[in-house]
């Protein structure tokens, strides 16, 4: 059956990129289409003239290794064409897409700092929180001062906003 034009078309994904993180992304994709296709294809040159391929571990492995490749190249060409690039809108008093954002937990001396980036640069290890991590919605459109509620697998914390940044 037909899809009607009036059917609703899926929406095309967003990808909320900082400018950093899009370099990463353009050096990655440059260096998998670069040096690591070379390499793979020398290394299938070698395999292949060793002879016979179905018992060649090599081969195959090079092979595996190139399709992963090839999936991650086309990966990052679609985050890259269908990206958003965080930039502030010179507001600086209000925690949005981009900025670092100091809060401390309530019953607790220690500050931390979180920079709300898109779920594609998303590392919480670094202090990177997504816009769509239950820290970062709560974040996101608060000012300094405010006490955020935040719903966490660890429990529901109550955290008070120090100071929001943005790079220059």
């Amino acid at each position: 059956m037909a899809k009607s034009r009036h059917q609703a078309q899926k929406p095309k994904p967003v990808y909320y990129l900082t400018p950093e993180g899009a370099r990463k992304l353009r050096e990655e994709l440059e260096y998998l289409k670069t040096e690591k296709r070379a390499e793979l294809a020398a290394r299938l040159r070698a395999a292949i003239q060793m002879g016979d391929l179905s018992e060649n571990a090599d081969y195959i492995a090079t092979k595996e290794e190139q399709g992963f490749v090839e999936g991650r190249i086309q990966q990052l060409e679609h985050i890259l064409r269908h990206a958003v690039f965080i930039e502030s809108n010179g507001r600086r008093d209000v925690v949005e897409l981009g900025a670092r954002v100091t809060v401390q937990e309530e019953g607790y001396d220690d500050e931390e700092t979180y920079h709300i980036v898109g779920a594609t640069e998303a590392d919480p290890l670094r202090g990177m929180i997504s816009n769509e991590s239950p820290m970062g919605k709560a974040l996101l459109g608060k000012r300094v001062g405010d006490v955020v509620e935040v719903e966490t697998p660890a429990g529901r914390l109550k955290i008070k906003i120090l100071r929001i940044e943005y790079d220059s």
